[in-house]
């Protein structure tokens, strides 16, 4: 080829030269680097489409962010995929029959050994194009609240109120229920609950569980807070107050607000709130108990306390 440079027809021959069964598994130092590189272009090329429509494209649809996200993550996908079989093609020579073999080895070793992992890509699908819960969301998982702050194929990472990141596989998210504070109408109803001690004036109580209510910046004037008496436990009659938000991702916070009024509220009125009490009554002594601790002491020669 280089007939002027026979040092580089030799290291052009060796570069080249093939291993493998031609026709089903063929490759050289020459195709395995084409192979690298078309992974790196594929890679490139997705990242830049995926610019180009997040700054050109999508802005002009007027969709929102969840969906963005999703048509995204799915254009990222589709090209990767796509660029790694032609990649596979030139740098080894693979035909669509032997990616069928392999397909169906992997799907035989998902079916035994990694069907928890399907299952989480599976499920990554699921939330893709389903939407539950959408970037940005406030979501609450068994005890992890957080920020929503990525959907993957097989995991989805929330962030918490103390700026940690909790990674949950998409099957839990599936499978289990999830409370999601964003979805839907902002409007929501926290209760927070509080105690007062028997014999306390209900309706003192109750004007000022409404006054807390109403103090509170965030608690809707419309509908209007409400108390409702839940039960009459061992120590207190127990009370709901009912508080209607417009902020569900910030319930924590405004239950705190309701909390600190109803301390105010209670101690300017002189409402007691109780802690759990026990008492306790001995009926009688068995005889022989105070002079069997008389002859103890004596034996050992402690002092007695009168």
């Amino acid at each position: 080829m280089f007939s002027d440079w026979p040092i580089i027809d030799r290291a052009y021959e060796i570069l080249s030269r093939h291993f493998g069964t031609a026709g089903k598994f063929s490759f050289s130092i020459l195709t395995v680097l084409s192979f690298l590189l078309i992974i790196v272009v594929t890679v490139w090329i997705s990242r830049r489409l995926r610019l180009v429509l997040q700054k050109r494209v999508l802005p002009k649809l007027e969709i929102d962010a969840g969906l963005e996200y999703t048509l995204l993550r799915i254009t990222h996908y589709v090209i990767v995929i796509l660029g790694v079989l032609y990649a596979l093609k030139i740098g080894f020579d693979v035909d669509m029959t032997s990616v069928a073999v392999v397909l169906g080895f992997l799907s035989l070793g998902i079916g035994f050994g990694l069907q928890y992992i399907a299952s989480d890509l599976v499920s990554g699908f699921i939330l893709l194009f389903e939407r539950p819960m959408r970037i940005g969301d406030r979501i609450k998982v068994g005890d992890v609240e957080g920020r929503v702050e990525s959907i993957s194929l097989r995991t989805t990472i929330i962030s918490t109120n103390d700026n940690l990141a909790v990674i949950v596989p998409n099957s839990e998210l599936v499978r289990n229920r999830f409370v999601n504070y964003s979805y839907g109408s902002p409007e929501v109803r926290i209760v927070v609950p509080v105690g007062v001690a028997y014999g306390s004036d209900i309706d003192k109580v109750k004007m000022a569980l409404i006054q807390a209510g109403r103090s509170v910046e965030e608690a809707l004037r419309d509908p209007p807070p409400q108390v409702r008496l839940k039960e009459f436990g061992d120590s207190a009659i127990n009370f709901e107050l009912l508080i209607w938000i417009r902020e569900p991702h910030n319930h924590l916070q405004i239950r705190s607000k309701a909390n600190f009024e109803i301390l105010k509220e209670f101690a300017s009125q002189g409402i007691e709130i109780p802690f759990p009490q026990r008492d306790l009554w001995v009926r009688s002594i068995p005889p022989g108990i105070g002079s069997d601790r008389r002859n103890m002491d004596t034996d050992s020669g402690s002092p007695r306390v009168p």
